[in-house]
């Protein structure tokens, strides 16, 4: 009992700080249940993913109201993620524990350095729709209202093939990890598409459901997802992305970068020292 409350604790814990950065919550659950749970990275990945989902799912309802997820970008780009997703299936079976700490770690500082090369988001503050740029016979510009200024930001989506390609391992690194990919989803919507900030973590936030069920299906057939540590993972998840969420749209997008970095680097340097079996917990 003591150890099923443990686990929801920190689900929420968790998934109320990855669903402020838009990456839900397994960036984060996986090491805590490999650090502090002494768990199998394997089986810990499994709960991560349920509570990607979860996560996912939860949170999804406020950014979409606020217009901040871009629907049609996201169904785009989530067959790239979804194709990645499902070739990760197919080996993250025979990858080792310790590569997977390494990888992780990895993965993390890449992240990291692609978000502290920060740029200076242009807003323009209108209400035509000129210079749309379309792919696929659809308009992917967009805009969102901004809760400061009360005014309209709009801006354009280009590099939309770079995108789709950086999605695709995107997914291949969120079947073997079970971090939801949002991870790689923010900092290559953020370089390659030139997004706001907040509408990458929004949009990343509604596909990271979609890439993490295409992974579980696999895990649940391997028998790699236990439901006595799924299910309070799963429902802490949910009470804490719906938290991320509100926190989100009252916070500055500078501020939330700068936040994005500093747990980036932190993740990346336990995982790095666990590949290395140090374990300073």
């Amino acid at each position: 009992m003591d150890f099923t409350l443990w686990l929801f604790v920190v689900a929420l814990g968790c998934s109320a700080l990855g669903g402020l950065l838009g990456m839900a919550s397994g960036l984060f659950i996986v090491p805590a249940l490999t650090v502090f749970g002494h768990m199998d990275v394997h089986a810990a990945v499994g709960a991560s993913l349920v509570s990607v989902i979860a996560c996912s799912c939860a949170s999804a309802a406020p950014y979409l109201r606020t217009r901040l997820t871009h629907v049609r970008l996201a169904v785009v780009l989530e067959s790239g993620t979804t194709l990645g997703a499902l070739t990760g299936v197919l080996i993250a079976g025979v990858v080792p524990a310790q590569a997977l700490d390494f990888l992780f770690a990895g993965i993390l500082l890449v992240s990291a350095w692609q978000m502290f090369m920060k740029r200076v988001e242009s807003k323009i503050v209108s209400t035509n729709g000129a210079g749309c740029t379309r792919t696929m016979g659809f308009s992917l510009d967009g805009s969102y209202p901004d809760l400061e200024t009360g005014g309209e930001i709009r801006y354009t989506v280009s590099r939309v093939p770079l995108a789709l390609s950086l999605m695709y391992v995107a997914g291949l690194v969120s079947a073997l990890l079970g971090i939801g990919s949002g991870v790689l989803k923010i900092p290559a919507m953020d370089t390659a598409l030139r997004l706001p900030i907040k509408v990458s973590t929004a949009t990343s936030n509604f596909m990271i459901g979609v890439t993490a069920a295409a992974s579980a299906c696999a895990y649940f057939l391997r028998g790699e997802i236990v439901v006595p540590i799924a299910a309070p993972v799963a429902l802490g998840s949910v009470v804490g992305a719906v938290v991320g969420a509100r926190i989100l749209m009252k916070v500055s997008s500078q501020g939330l970068r700068v936040f994005f970095v500093a747990v980036l680097l932190l993740v990346a340097a336990q995982m790095f020292l666990q590949g290395c079996g140090i374990r300073l917990f």
